[in-house]
């Protein structure tokens, strides 16, 4: 278990996340509680970790002059359970590299300062290294899907990263210029329970004494409540709260999750073989920050503008010194998918009515008639409780294929139907749909949601 390792030294912040409402569905509200207060209990008695003390980590890594191993714990979490398993049991590489790290373990993101800490906040296992003096040396975790996570993260892949972060202490403060833009951003706001939604229900700690699991912000409400008050505030969402920390892959960049940063397929004719990049590359940098994992490079990637850019990318292929510019066009973080993420849960019940939409088979756009060129989604799931109900109150059931949207046929992604639906659409409006089911055609208005 995580808490037999000896205290360590460097800081880094494991972001586990999982939706509060799958929680719900399969554990209940005292299995939950017994797993909060068992957690606190454990890790405070045993005394080998910094339980939700970040302020002591740093001051005892200044004094000890090593690099330090936070984990920002969302409690329960039975996919990070899995994952501290591996990490502590299964992985006797890991576990020496922790041991040159100081650990701390927080179990909410109530308090969390974001001007140090930013991340794709509906992502289940996230790393931050950082020296004593508050500067990142590196980011790890990512993954593309609430369960399919193997493609994004892995054991080996941490080892790796946390390798690659102890070289990098050891050259500092020499190599400080390569981590300047690693640094977080000027944050909306400054912590969690700042945000307009959350102001009124949430405090700066965990309430221990009184409901400790509803009073706890979980890392995907970070996303909902900022994407709330800018569709309360402007009526819009900007491209980098809708469009967060594009995947590599959207690029045609298929990253190994065993190693740090390096190439395991070029996808043809994508931007990345146009960029030059080959199988086995090794990226060292991107815009001047060195890379210790994929999360690095979404960084990176979170920081270019929807309007397009470049990205200077040095790397290794072989022993040979390689540079290259990955130029990204207008649009490009439109080709990210965001409906997996459980933060869209909340744009769906305001843009859909509360639909879940996949792009259909092949099979299933051949019985509907639709061209390949055309849109077709099937309805996955239809929201039954209010607010998430509009769609099936006006008729739209689990398993219609979604052919057009306000007479548009033209939506080459679910992503880009729900950022139509966000954006583009009067709060309040119908979206007028069509819909095969069962080869006859379906005619249905949902209402988008008024602010």
């Amino acid at each position: 278990m995580v808490s037999l390792l000896p205290r360590s030294r460097v800081l880094i912040c494991v972001m586990a996340l999982v939706s509060f409402s799958a929680i719900s569905a399969t554990v209940s509200a005292q299995s939950r509680l017994e797993k909060v207060m068992g957690d606190k209990s454990k890790f405070e008695s045993e005394g080998l970790w910094y339980y939700n003390d970040l302020d002591k980590a740093f001051k005892v890594a200044e004094k000890n002059g090593q690099p330090v191993l936070v984990v920002l714990r969302c409690v329960p979490c039975h996919e990070c359970v899995k994952l501290d398993d591996e990490l502590v049991e299964s992985n006797p590489v890991v576990q020496q590299l922790l041991k040159s790290f100081v650990r701390v373990r927080i179990v909410t993101t109530n308090g969390l300062d974001l001007s140090l800490f930013q991340f794709d906040t509906d992502q289940s296992f996230s790393v931050f290294v950082f020296n004593a003096d508050k500067t990142l040396y590196g980011r790890y975790g990512t993954r593309s899907d609430q369960t399919k996570w193997e493609d994004d993260v892995s054991i080996d892949g941490l080892a790796r990263a946390l390798e690659a972060s102890l070289q990098i202490h050891r050259d500092y403060p020499k190599n400080r210029e390569g981590l300047v833009g690693k640094q977080a951003r000027q944050p909306l706001f400054a912590s969690p329970e700042k945000i307009p939604a959350f102001a009124a229900k949430y405090k700066e700690k965990l309430d221990y004494d009184g409901n400790v699991v509803q009073s706890c912000i979980h890392c995907h409400m970070i996303g909902e409540g900022i994407r709330q008050h800018y569709l309360s505030s402007t009526g819009k969402v900007p491209d980098e709260s809708l469009f967060p920390y594009p995947h590599p892959k959207i690029l045609g960049l298929i990253l190994d999750p065993a190693q740090c940063a390096t190439v395991k397929q070029v996808v043809p004719g994508s931007i990345a073989e146009q960029s030059g990049f080959k199988t086995g590359d090794r990226l060292e940098a991107m815009n001047g920050q060195l890379l210790t994992s994929m999360a690095d490079a979404q960084w990176v990637l979170h920081g270019i503008p929807m309007s397009g850019g470049e990205v200077m990318t040095k790397y290794k292929r072989g022993d040979t010194a390689m540079e290259s510019i990955i130029k990204l066009p207008e649009g490009w973080r439109r080709m990210d998918s965001i409906e997996w993420r459980a933060s869209s849960w909340q744009l769906r019940r305001d843009g859909l009515g509360g639909l879940l939409i996949k792009s259909a088979t092949d099979e299933e756009r051949k019985f509907a008639n639709v061209k390949e060129t055309e849109m077709a989604f099937r309805v996955e799931h239809v929201g039954a409780y209010p607010p998430h109900d509009r769609a099936k109150k006006a008729g739209v059931q689990k398993g219609d294929i979604l052919i057009t949207a306000n007479g548009l046929k033209n939506f080459k992604s679910p992503s880009a139907l729900l950022e139509y639906s966000i954006n583009v659409v009067p709060a309040g409006e119908d979206i007028t749909m069509e819909l095969m089911r069962d080869g006859q055609l379906v005619t249905v208005k949902v209402p988008t949601a008024t602010r």
